[in-house]
This record gives structure tokens, sequence and C-alpha cells, in this order.
């Protein structure tokens, strides 16, 4: 069945970057139409919720893109407040990384952004760790967000009452093209339907599956399994980023930690007794006291990598389709600066200088070689 052409612009996926650039599209009074398959299981609500550029050690360009999305994040959320009336628990709580000698710490990639602990230190910001941590940084402007619980939720607040129409438990099986231009989809809806969507402008943001819908994109799945624990309140002050674990506290005492990184499992489904286990132990190993602390949920999702383990951002090979795929670990910190930028091309609103420089840092076709990157011009 088809349908009339469509003059929204078509969000292909409906997590956290579909919702945010949905939002911001919405707010310059421009109609916008969200396909989902499912949005429970978008990586918005599995992740943690961390906006940790420096306490994960990034570098080079995504370290750059982190900062200033970080910059940005407050007024965002302030936005997304006001436009839904829910509360998304942002705090810069600051985030704490131990280590197990100071030669360590002093080594890491970004600790000139953070203050140096020594053992006394680290037992003051973090009381009762683990003792074979002996030393740390605090990264004070590092923080979290509830966006399991708050901010997916005010997202979809915001946008229903901006006018944002949504399709749920929708299937896009393919894209339609005609010289090199976007021209829809091809979709089956929640009754089982097969309907053409035509459209002139799109964002393709459907996370790990964004391969499935433009094979040359180079995004693959790595599945990442978590669980939360409920502490006493204020117990852990501090998010605490150890290697392979992370325990970030949430008001009300309860403390997601996370998690596992799984490139080989593809998109297989489900919780694992290693994959638990591990997590388990993580705890033990950075906090041993919050071993004992109720378990009161347990998830798991795909992240979205690409070889770089960087976002792809801005035009793809087809005209009137953009992409915002590919974030990884940082979909949460990075949706700020992806949906300000996007929403600025899709309306054409004149870009900086340095969000021009970001779109080329990520443009998609940045891992073929340079004589097919210089084939197209990407930057509007």
């Amino acid at each position: 069945m088809a349908s009339k052409a469509n003059d929204s612009v078509l969000i292909l996926g409906g997590g956290l970057m579909g919702l945010a650039i949905a939002h911001q599209l919405a707010r310059k009074k421009i109609k916008v139409e969200v396909l989902s398959h499912n949005r429970n299981e978008a990586a918005g609500f599995v992740a943690a919720g961390m906006l940790a550029p420096h306490a994960e050690g990034l570098d080079g360009n995504l370290l750059k893109i982190g900062q200033l999305s970080l910059e940005q994040i407050p007024q965002w959320v302030n936005t997304i407040e006001a436009d839904s009336g829910i509360r998304c628990d942002l705090r810069t709580c600051g985030i704490v990384v131990p280590f197990k000698n100071e030669s360590d710490r002093d080594s890491y990639l970004t600790a000139q952004f953070g203050v140096a602990l020594n053992r006394s230190e680290l037992e003051q910001e973090i009381p009762g760790i683990a003792r074979h941590w002996k030393a740390g940084l605090l990264f004070k402007q590092d923080g979290q967000i509830d966006n399991r619980r708050r901010l997916m939720r005010a997202l979809e607040n915001a946008c229903v009452g901006l006018g944002v129409n949504f399709q749920e438990g929708v299937k896009v099986l393919e894209l339609l093209e005609n010289n090199n231009t976007f021209q829809g989809v091809r979709i089956q809806n929640a009754e089982g339907e097969l309907k053409t969507l035509k459209g002139m402008k799109a964002v393709l943001c459907n996370g790990a599956w964004g391969a499935e819908l433009l094979k040359e994109l180079p995004i693959f799945p790595v599945k990442g399994q978590m669980l939360s624990i409920q502490g006493p309140r204020e117990a852990l002050k501090r998010v605490l980023f150890g290697p392979g674990t992370y325990l970030v506290p949430r008001e009300d005492g309860l403390i997601v930690v996370g998690g596992t990184s799984e490139k080989e499992a593809g998109f297989t489904k489900g919780l694992t007794p290693a994959g638990q286990k591990k997590l388990q132990d993580g705890i033990m190993s950075l906090l041993p006291s919050a071993s004992f602390w109720p378990p009161m949920e347990r998830w798991w999702g795909f992240r979205p990598c690409t070889p770089d383990e960087s976002p792809m951002l801005g035009k793809s090979r087809l005209e009137g389709l953009w992409l915002a795929v590919g974030h990884y670990r940082n979909g949460v910190l990075l949706a700020a600066i992806t949906a300000k930028i996007l929403s600025k091309c899709i309306s054409k609103d004149s870009l900086n200088f340095e969000e021009k420089m970001l779109l080329k840092d990520f443009q998609w076709n940045r891992f073929q070689p340079a004589n097919e990157q210089n084939k197209s011009t990407l930057i509007p």
C-alpha cells in the first residue's frame, strides 16, 4: 500500500538520538514523524547515563565533541524539562577513576583535566573503596543524568507536546532511493501491513541496526549487560568509574552497575551467567560493601559501534538522508550536540565553524580511501 508524499521529516529510530533530534526540529516548527520498532529496546533506556568525556579517557576529536556537548547539556536539559514538565535529574556529581598506582594515574589520557588523589584522598571521596586502589583522579566537571527513568520519558512527553507524530511497532524494511536521492521508506507496521511512506528528508538514527538499511555503514553491535542495586541514600556520592565496571549512584540510592562489553555476541539477546558474574566481580573489586546491597533489576542492550568507536554525523550518500549513528558508549553524552547540529542542517540554519569541522571529523565515509571520500561534498 502506498501513501501520499510526506512533508514531515522522518526520524528512523525512536531511541535517544531520534527523540532528541525530533524535539529540536519540532521546536523549530518543523513537522516530524518518528518511526520506532520498539523504543523500550533503545540504547537510551539501557545506558547508565554517565556524562564522562574526561573520566572515559577520550582523546582527539571524540574528546573535543564530548567536551562541547558537556557544555551544552545543562541548557539542553532545561529546555526538555520546560517542554515536558519532567525533571531529568541532571547532576554534576563528579566522577572518580581509581588506579593501582600513581604512575598509572599520571599517564591517564585525560589526567590533565582531573584532580590527582592519593590513597587517603581517594578514601575520602569513595568511602569503602577496595584496598588495592592506591590513587585516583577526580573529574569534578563530569556527571550523570537519569536517562532510564527520566530523560527518555521527558523527551517523549516534550515531543508529543510539540506535535511530533509517533508510529510505534514499525519496522523499516528498506530505504527508497532514485538517482542517489532519498525517496522514502518501505515499512511493516505493528499490524503486519506493508506500506510505503514517501518523503524528502529523513534521519537515520536506529543505533546498532544502522547497517541493515545502509550496507556501507560500518556499524556493529556491542552487547552490554547491566544491573542495579539499592544502596543507602548518599552511600556513594560520586560516580566510580573502574576498569570494566562502573557504579553510577542516583539521588534515591539506586546504583546502576555496568557494563559488559561483548563484541562477539552480535545481536544475541538476553542475560548470561558469565556477564552477570563479571558485574558482580566488578562490584567486589571496586566497592566490596556494595556486594551485599540488594539487586533491583538486570537488563541488556546493544551499543552501536564503529571501527574508531566514534559516531557518524551529517550527510549520507543519499541526498535528503542524514545520519546520527554509531555513538557507541557516548550516546547520552553526545545527544545534545548531535541534536543541535542535525537540526540546524535539516532546517538549513547556519553552522558555525566548529560545527562544520565536527561534521567533517565524523563524516560517514572517513573509513573509505581518500579518493572515495572526495567524490562528494558532505559539509552543507
